[in-house]
C-alpha cells in the first residue's frame, strides 16, 4: 500500500502569509526499502530530522499551515532537486558536471547517511528513483507550491520557515574546539532567498527564548531555500536547523529529558514567527 506523501496541518483561521514546512522528519520505511538497504534501523534513521514535525507542532494553533513529508530523507530527499541523480547509485545515469552533493552521495535518492555510510550494497533502478520522485517528491513541492502561492495572494507576501535539524558533529566540526556551539542555525544563501528585515525577525524570535543563534555557517540553505526564495517578488525562504543534542539522543534516535521544555520553548518561538506581517493574536491552545 502507497503511502501519502506529505501531512498539510491547517489553522482554523489564517493569520500571516508564513508557512512551516518540515522535509525530512519524515518516518516512514517501508518494507521495499528495508529490504534493500544494509544499515540497520538506528543507522538509516540517522540523517532523518527526527521529531522536527513534533517542535513546530504548535504552528496551526497559531495561525500558519504547516507541511510535514511522511517519506524519510534517506528515502528520497525534498531538499534536492529532482534531477541530483547520483550516478554511482542508479543505473543508467550519466554524470554531468561537478556537483558536490550528489558526488558526496546526498542526491534526490541518497546513497549514503550520516558519516558516509552507504544504504545500499548495489545500484537501483533508474525506473525506481523516477518512481519515488513522481509518487512523494513532486507531489510535496506541488504543496508546498500552492502553500506560497496561497499565502501571496491573501497577505501580499509568503515567508517560507523550511525546518530541520543539525548533528552534533556538523556544529563542532564548524565552532572548533574552543567555539560557542549554537543552538540554532538560519539559512538564507547569504542574503539571497530572504529580505534582511525577515531574517531579523525570524532571528529575534529565536534570541529572545534564550537560544544562541548564528547564519549561514554551518548551513546556508539547500534546494528548498534555492528554488523558493525570490525575495524580490516577496517570497522569502529561511533554512531554520536546530541543534539535535538539545532535545533528542542522537545515537539512540529518541527525544531526550529535555524535549518537552525545548517543544514549550519553540511554541513561543513559533508563534512570534507566525506573527509577521499580521495583527498580533494570541497563539491559541492545542
Amino acid at each position: 500500500m502507497k503511502q501519502a506523501a506529505f501531512d498539510i496541518d491547517l489553522p482554523d483561521r489564517l493569520r500571516s502569509g508564513v508557512v512551516f514546512a518540515s522535509p525530512h522528519s519524515g518516518a516512514y520505511y517501508p518494507d521495499s526499502f528495508k529490504n534493500k538497504t544494509i544499515l540497520a534501523d538506528d543507522q538509516i534513521r540517522s540523517s532523518e530530522d527526527a521529531f522536527v514535525d513534533e517542535l513546530y507542532s504548535a504552528a496551526p494553533a497559531c495561525g500558519v499551515p504547516f507541511l510535514k513529508a511522511r517519506m524519510p530523507r534517506a528515502y528520497v530527499d525534498l531538499n534536492r532537486s529532482s534531477d541530483e541523480l547520483d550516478p554511482a547509485l542508479i543505473e543508467g545515469v550519466k554524470k554531468q558536471g561537478h556537483n558536490p552533493r550528489v558526488a558526496s552521495g546526498l542526491g534526490v535518492i541518497p546513497r549514503v547517511v550520516a558519516n558516509g555510510r552507504a544504504i545500499y550494497r548495489g545500484k537501483l533502478p533508474l525506473a525506481e528513483a523516477h518512481w519515488r520522485i513522481e509518487t512523494y517528491w513532486r507531489p510535496y513541492h506541488q504543496a508546498l507550491s500552492d502553500l506560497l502561492a496561497d499565502a501571496r495572494e491573501t497577505f501580499g507576501q509568503a515567508i517560507l520557515v523550511d525546518c530541520h535539524s543539525m548533528p552534533h558533529e556538523a556544529i563542532e566540526a564548524a565552532s572548533g574546539r574552543s567555539g560557542a556551539k549554537p543552538d540554532v542555525v538560519l539559512g538564507d544563501r547569504f542574503g539571497a532567498s530572504a529580505a534582511e528585515e525577515v531574517v531579523e525577525h525570524i532571528e529575534g524570535a529565536f534570541r529572545r527564548a534564550g537560544l544562541r543563534v548564528v547564519r549561514n555557517s554551518p548551513f546556508a540553505g539547500a534546494y528548498i531555500t534555492q528554488a523558493y526564495g525570490r525575495p524580490s517578488r516577496r517570497q522569502h525562504a529561511v533554512q531554520v536547523e536546530i541543534n539535535r543534542s538539545l532535545y533528542m539522543d542522537e545515537r539512540r534516535v529518541e527525544r531526550n529529558g529535555n524535549f518537552n521544555a525545548i517543544r514549550e520553548i519553540l511554541n513561543d518561538v513559533t508563534d512570534e514567527i507566525a506573527s509577521y506581517g499580521a495583527d498580533r493574536l494570541p497563539c491559541a491552545a492545542e
